[in-house]
């Protein structure tokens, strides 16, 4: 049986791995931190193998784990120290391997402003407009039932689109 779990841990490992990381990056805005979440994220997987009861994909409920683990992180920051962090962020990405995050130029302007939306907000947009999860998924991720994605998620698209608007960024409307 640990040679089936390490074995399915390792290629949800090589299919998830970049994405998790990823994920975990915007919430966390360090890459060592996040590199270090991506693998607690996996450990726990491997360790809690057998309460994986198979109803969700595998993705979901490696995503429910990372989040789960990066928002105790945050929980354990000191305040000053993450707006210290919101305060850099922006100012110099030169901290970042060369194409571990790929964020288009004219992103970057985003991904700050989506950066001084609270918690939730960030996680929902993150989740569902940047990784793509469905509604299910990302209410099963973040522990929410699928009434309450959607209604956060409207709340946090208005709420980013004023702080566009509020950091002068033009905003179009589809």
């Amino acid at each position: 049986m640990t040679s089936e779990r390490k074995s399915e841990i390792t290629e949800w490992y090589q299919q998830h791995g970049d994405s998790i990381f990823r994920y975990i990056l915007l919430m966390v805005r360090d890459h060592q931190q996040a590199e270090d979440l991506t693998q607690e994220t996996f450990i726990k997987a491997f360790r809690h193998y057998e309460s994986f009861e198979r109803k969700a994909n595998p993705k979901t409920w490696l995503f429910h784990i990372a989040h789960n683990l990066t928002v105790d992180f945050i929980r354990k920051q000191k305040p000053l120290e993450l707006l210290k962090e919101l305060v850099l962020l922006g100012k110099s990405t030169s901290t970042f391997p060369e194409g571990v995050v790929e964020i288009r130029e004219n992103s970057t302007e985003l991904y700050h402003a989506l950066s001084q939306l609270k918690g939730p907000y960030r996680e929902v947009i993150i989740l569902r407009k940047i990784r793509e999860f469905s509604i299910k998924e990302t209410g099963e991720i973040l522990n929410w039932t699928e009434s309450k994605v959607k209604n956060t998620l409207s709340r946090a698209l208005s709420a980013l689109e004023k702080q566009l608007n509020k950091e002068g960024i033009i905003h179009e409307k589809n």
